[in-house]
């Protein structure tokens, strides 16, 4: 069983690695078409991270009305739509809000044209109307919510019969019959929520501290993360203590009983006695407590209590002489599951008996011996890791942001709690796997003891859908399972069928032949000879899958991490930073405000799965519908300025950051097609819609670009003169800007020369070797024979130079990368300083805001202290404190086995104290523009008396240029203080 959870462990631990691969390899293999090197591509595949099975508003994203550009999107005659009509469509859903659609189920917006539009998709598809859905008829098209919301403080709670701690069946015997206009909501400062009916009447209320778990048990979701992997040990405050009830004298104390295969007792009986007894001389610990029956002086040994309790409670049994005595309190169907069991303390210890440093152990070892108890209920013995790990995950998202769920939701997913653990673990393994649809004769897992039972409880309760009848069986759905079928098996249908099929034909060809036979009708019987050969077959269902993707991306705050995490974490291969989780604001305020979140993620997801696919007219149509959504957001700011909602505290949770990646990535599309008209427009709609944003010196760049090559130099001048004014225009895209200025304002468009013009001119100083190259052809790096006659680069040639005849110099080739390196050891403080707002999982290498120019205005009054010791010469002690202290730790930029204390040491004495400093500085103020572009070569050379001198150098070979980013940190560096130059790497002269 063990040897099962590591093979799980290690195959989930590689699980984001093998997606960003096998996203990376996707774009790659479409080496033929000309959008391979898209700007903002990657960026994109990040932030959608792992693609959805399903995407439940599909359908509605591509059948709306937009906002169309005549240039990108034509009707389906070809003509395009007049400016008017574009206006108008505009004008229909700026304020729509969203509807459920009585027929499939999903959201839509709530214009009419949009609805009629859906509907008709959804009739002529014929989808069946399931008995519990209303008919058109009888369905109103109504958004307004029926449910207000009320939030009380936590002195209220007493007063409040009706809470999650109810038993399920309680819950769903609530009426709903308008279940479909329940929405939540929620206040930073409340810490009970309620769902109250317009008659005044609550529902239900969900209390922060507390969640149903597994029959109604209590579980305790005050920290952040449960996971002992992820928090220390409990820590109790003096103050607290004074006040907590800390005597476990004659209290019922909740466990269970482990380690059944060692016991002497075959049969159990509930009610039975039990005692508890120290087992010293245990090999395996120490501190094992035996659990032995009491009945008719019978001391046959029944288990052992856990480890984590009976750490601490060994303790008082020896030190105090304490003993436990209890009962069963119930019989599981496994020999060898845990049981539950309740013991109590017999002997009564007051203060007066314990005098000094005993009585503060007495009621420390007490402390530890509740919490450990608790923690027992929130994750029983018998749990399965990634169980309880899913668990906890689910009941995360359930404490911290309720009100982004209905109340069917929230119903929905306390139910997977109260499942099995044959159901749960099932599901878990089902959701991890690729599927969609599996074959019930190929589920078998070692730890599930009855499969068959736990689909069964699984469909009963929506999670999983399940197909062995015809009639169950849809064309959608038989794509699926043909492609769980061997090609062996796709042939014996084929031949069954009577259609032809060569042994050499692959799986894909087999299944589209099949699928053929199925839309032209001349196989009636083919749905037959699929189930027959599939048998039983079952997939998540497409409720469920959507609510667990949400409850992972509220969780983890990204699309790139997954369950995954947890493994990782628990068997030690990453190890994250130690922070506080100061969170006043919620990320998205309101349902609504996620629900956008989601629908652009949608299309992001559809614009890269276009892309993949070479689906021009998909594209262009996720391109206009991202900048139709932009183009709405002054109004959609206007109504949340006016309302009471909070809104993000970053802007990169919101739909409209999405849009904007989306609409970046459509501009190089555009530009690729050569359709330079269309990504002015884009570009002119980004610039204006996004004021404080830090790509804005990239996008003006590209509009002056695409500007000059429609001939429109003058519009190009100007949209650089005006961007070299514009704030958030920095680092390299300002450079660049600067000497387009230059070179386009050349008299008689300007007379005037702009004061920048001489640090334009400045020389970098510039060495020049000479090598044996390898190769000369355009477009491959250079590669040359080094001193040793090895192959090698220009980067290591360079460095074989500087040692040699170029001063004896010792280096790296390391680009960036030794210097966030740098920075993140040295500031390592400062980076996980308790800021509100920054850190909202336990999951995070980085703070949010270290890409904004927030980080350093939330932190000056500790940055620039620190900076002042690193200028003061104690930059080599902070930086051997911090790696000592943190070596292995996760912490973005940081790479711990790349370089060594020893190599940090050096460097860092080189530097000297005032250059560090200020690279620290500027990284600190703005580190999205200078984290990237740094000078290939970083250098060093000591003298006698312990101290030392550094070098940066950019290497280029015959053919490269310094790019402008690389030209800006130069330039930078010379100011700064620093030695800086260039090392031209060039074949030798012919004669």
């Amino acid at each position: 069983m063990r040897a099962m959870e590591y093979a799980l462990a290690h195959r989930n631990s590689t699980s984001i690695w093998r997606e960003k691969k096998r996203e990376k390899m996707r774009i790659r293999s479409k080496s033929n078409s000309n959008w391979t090197m898209l700007t903002g591509r990657e960026s994109l595949i990040r932030l959608i991270g792992k693609r959805r099975r399903f995407l439940p508003n599909r359908q509605s994203i591509m059948s709306s009305h937009i906002q169309r550009d005549s240039s990108l999107v034509k009707d389906e005659n070809g003509a395009e739509e007049s400016l008017e009509e574009r206006s108008e469509s505009l004008a229909g859903t700026s304020g729509s809000d969203m509807v459920t659609c009585p027929v499939c189920g999903n959201k839509v917006r709530g214009e009419e044209y949009t609805i009629n539009s859906h509907l008709d998709a959804c009739l002529a598809r014929g989808t069946k109307r399931k008995l519990s859905q209303q008919t058109l008829l009888q369905f109103n098209f109504c958004s307004k919510s029926k449910v207000q919301f009320y939030s009380t403080n936590l002195d209220d709670t007493k007063s409040n019969p009706t809470s999650l701690d109810k038993d399920i069946t309680e819950l769903s015997g609530v009426a709903t019959e308008d279940t479909n206009s329940i929405t939540c909501g929620s206040s930073s400062s409340s810490d009970n929520i309620s769902l109250v009916n317009t008659d005044g009447s609550a529902e239900v209320s969900v209390n922060s501290e507390r969640i149903s778990v597994r029959g109604g048990s209590p579980v305790n979701n005050v920290g952040r993360v449960d996971s002992p992997s992820l928090l220390p040990e409990t820590e109790v405050s003096e103050d607290d203590s004074a006040n907590s009830d800390d005597d476990i004298s004659g209290k019922l104390l909740a466990t269970f009983i482990v380690g059944r295969r060692f016991s002497e007792e075959g049969e159990l009986h509930t009610g039975a006695n039990i005692s508890l007894c120290r087992d010293p001389e245990n090999i395996k610990d120490p501190n094992a407590v035996k659990v032995l029956s009491a009945e008719s002086g019978c001391s046959k040994v029944l288990g052992y209590i856990p480890r984590e309790l009976a750490e601490h409670l060994s303790k008082l049994m020896d030190t105090f002489g304490l003993s436990f005595e209890g009962r069963i309190m119930s019989v599981p169907e496994h020999t060898h599951a845990v049981v539950p069991i309740q013991i109590s303390c017999q002997e009564k210890i007051s203060s007066s008996e314990l005098e000094g440093e005993n009585f503060q152990v007495f009621k420390s070892l007490c402390r530890h011996v509740l919490s450990a108890v608790k923690l027992s209920e929130a994750s029983p013995p018998g749990m399965m890791k990634y169980q309880q790990n899913f668990c906890l995950l689910l009941q995360e998202a359930l404490r911290t942001t309720p009100h982004v769920f209905t109340h069917e939701e929230n119903i929905f997913l306390e139910k997977f709690l109260l499942l099995s653990d044959d159901s749960q673990r099932l599901f878990i393994r089902l959701y991890t796997r690729k599927g969609p649809w599996f074959r019930m004769s190929n589920i078998s897992y070692a730890e599930i003891l009855d499969c068959q039972h736990a689909v069964k409880e699984l469909c009963e309760a929506g999670y999983v859908c399940s197909i062995e009848t015809i009639s169950e069986l849809h064309k959608d759905d038989l794509d699926g399972i043909l492609n769980i079928l061997t090609v062996g098996e796709l042939r014996e249908i084929l031949c069954v069928i009577n259609k032809k099929c060569s042994h050499s034909s692959r799986k894909q060809e087999c299944i589209s032949s099949l699928l053929s036979t199925y839309v032209d009708g001349s196989s009636p019987f083919l749905q037959k000879a699929v189930l027959e050969k599939a048998g039983s077959c079952i997939r998540i269902s497409s409720a469920a899958d959507s609510l667990i993707w949400r409850v992972e991306r509220l969780f983890f705050c990204n699309g790139e991490q997954d369950l995954s995490a947890f493994l990782l974490v628990d068997l030690g291969i990453v190890k994250y930073p130690t922070y506080n989780c100061v969170v006043t604001d919620q990320i998205f305020s309101s349902r609504n405000d996620l629900l956008s979140y989601e629908e652009a993620l949608e299309v992001a997801q559809i614009m890269d799965e276009s892309l993949e696919e070479n689906d021009s007219s998909m594209v262009l149509r996720c391109i206009a519908i991202s900048d139709s959504s932009i183009s709405n957001s002054a109004a959609k700011t206007i109504q949340l300025s006016t309302s009471k909602q909070l809104p993000a505290p970053f802007p990169c949770f919101s739909a409209l950051w999405i849009y904007s990646k989306v609409v970046l990535l459509g501009v190089s599309f555009l530009e690729c097609e050569r359709r330079y008209e269309d990504a002015i427009n884009l570009l002119r709609n980004l610039l204006l819609n996004f004021a404080n944003d830090r790509r804005r010196g990239y996008w003006t760049l590209r509009l002056s670009i695409d500007l000059e090559h429609l001939g429109r130099v003058n519009e190009s001048l100007c949209v650089a003169e005006t961007g070299l004014v514009d704030p958030w225009v920095r680092a390299g895209s300002r450079i660049s800007l600067q000497r387009r200025v230059l070179r386009l304002g050349r008299p008689p468009r300007r007379w005037k020369v702009p004061s920048y013009s001489e640090s334009l001119k400045r020389k970098i100083p510039e060495v020049h070797v000479q090598g044996r190259p390898l190769n000369c052809k355009t477009g491959t790096k250079s590669r040359f024979y080094g001193e040793d006659g090895e192959q090698c680069g220009v980067e290591q040639l360079a460095l074989q130079y500087y040692a040699g005849e170029g001063g004896g110099w010792q280096g790296v080739h390391s680009e960036s990368g030794i210097w966030l390196t740098v920075f993140g050891l040295l500031m390592w403080d400062v980076i996980f300083a308790d800021v509100p707002n920054v850190f909202l999982t336990r999951f995070q290498t980085s703070p949010l805001d270290l890409d904004t120019d927030n980080f350093y205005e939330a932190r000056k009054s500790i940055i620039e202290p620190l900076l002042v010791k690193i200028e003061e010469g104690m930059g080599e002690e902070m930086l051997i404190t911090s790696w000592e202290s943190h070596l292995g730790t996760a912490c973005r930029g940081v790479d711990w086995n790349r370089h060594s204390l020893t190599e940090l040491r050096a460097i860092v004495t080189c530097i000297g104290g005032r250059c560090l400093a200020s690279i620290c500085r500027h990284l600190a103020q703005d580190y999205r523009s200078w984290s990237s572009g740094m000078p290939d070569l970083l250098l060093w050379r000591f003298h006698g008396d312990y101290s030392g001198e550094a070098k940066l150098v950019e290497v280029k070979g015959p053919r490269d240029r310094l790019s402008e980013q690389q030209r800006a940190w130069l330039l930078f560096l010379m100011d700064s203080g620093f030695n800086a130059e260039v090392c031209r790497v060039n074949p030798p002269v012919s004669k």
